[in-house]
């Protein structure tokens, strides 16, 4: 079967009527961390969660000031809204194709590490980077989760989606799929964010289940240019198309 490494995003949806339930791994690794950001959260220090949050208007914090307990909870696949997730539109899928990202697609947040896409998380705020107290997200979550993410993707194909920031939490050590986009045979970025989410949202309507399966998927306006390995990572690289 096909996993998914997915990036998170900054922008969130609100609300949410999930109950709460275990998150991937364990629950007990994500403790101290949870109670710091709950801590700085609850303190409300308008520089410290200026520092936290990566907003300047503190009229902003609003959303987050409930920190993670005691607060709606929505499926992280669901939580997240950036570029990548807007072009997922996870909401005009078929319920079919939204359980498959359920399941399928493994997400690293800079708050609570890596979770499946359903888990249920609060709504957070934590700039990309920042550190939480004394912890920094991406060294905490790497030395408590490796083995653990190790273990479950031993019978899976990897396609990772991840931004590269992301490579920091988790790094694989079994063979692996990445994409790269050209336009006009330079890198994009923001359009890379565009189309790991458009991407996504193909795999899951179509349901794919291998990587073999995923060479055969066509996607609109994404052309195949040239597929390299290096060690254990292939490398696909697309030219967008008009």
């Amino acid at each position: 079967m096909l996993t998914i490494l997915f990036s998170p995003a900054e922008g969130k949806h609100q609300g949410g009527n999930e109950p709460k339930e275990e998150l991937f791994g364990s629950d007990k690794a994500r403790v101290d961390i949870l109670n710091i950001y709950n801590e700085i959260v609850l303190n409300n220090d308008e520089k410290e969660l200026e520092k936290l949050f990566g907003i300047k208007n503190s009229k902003d914090f609003e959303p987050y000031l409930n920190g993670t307990n005691n607060t709606p909870l929505m499926c992280a696949i669901q939580r997240y809204s950036g570029v990548a997730y807007e072009y997922l539109d996870i909401r005009s899928l078929n319920k079919s194709a939204q359980e498959y990202l359920k399941k399928n697609v493994l997400i690293f947040s800079n708050l609570y590490g890596p979770i499946l896409g359903s888990d249920t998380i609060a709504n957070y705020k934590v700039h990309q980077g920042t550190n939480i107290g004394s912890i920094t997200p991406d060294k905490y979550y790497k030395d408590r989760f490796s083995y653990q993410i190790d273990l479950y993707l031993a019978d899976k194909e990897i396609l990772d989606l991840r931004a590269g920031y992301y490579d920091k939490f988790y790094k694989t050590n079994k063979p692996y799929t990445t994409l790269k986009f050209l336009k006009d045979g330079k890198t994009v970025s923001h359009w890379a964010k565009a189309y790991r989410g458009i991407v996504l949202r193909e795999i899951a309507k179509h349901n794919v289940r291998s990587i073999e399966e995923f060479h055969k998927l066509h996607i609109e306006g994404l052309y195949v240019r040239e597929i390299k390995t290096i060690k254990n990572k292939t490398e696909i690289v697309y030219d967008i198309g008009e």
